[in-house]
């Protein structure tokens, strides 16, 4: 899903993922407060899957596919070690917590 975003559309989509389980850490105290009969449903005051679906609501690539083209033939020309690990590598895979299988 993040194929061509470069470090500053990575940093803005954990941040909104950040905010999202902030707002969602303040709805669930929000709910305790008013309700003190209501059971105690912990929601967690970690950020999920769920807050990272959310925040790719918003996402989206600053840098044209040209320009990445262009930094990648940049990159060729001049870092050889690139070239190498380059050919043939798979991307990284987050294993979530709440994933079955």
């Amino acid at each position: 899903k993040t194929e061509g975003f470069s470090g500053a559309d990575l940093a803005e989509l954990c941040q909104r993922a950040a905010k999202a389980a902030v707002r969602d850490a303040i709805a669930a105290d929000e709910l305790k407060a008013s309700d003190d009969d209501a059971m105690d449903t912990n929601m967690g005051n970690e950020i999920g899957r769920k807050h990272f679906e959310e925040a790719f609501g918003g996402a989206r690539r600053s840098v044209a596919g040209s320009d990445l083209a262009k930094f990648d033939q940049f990159r060729k020309k001049f870092d050889p070690v690139y070239m190498n690990s380059s050919a043939g590598g798979s991307g990284v895979v987050i294993n979530w917590p709440d994933d079955v299988g």
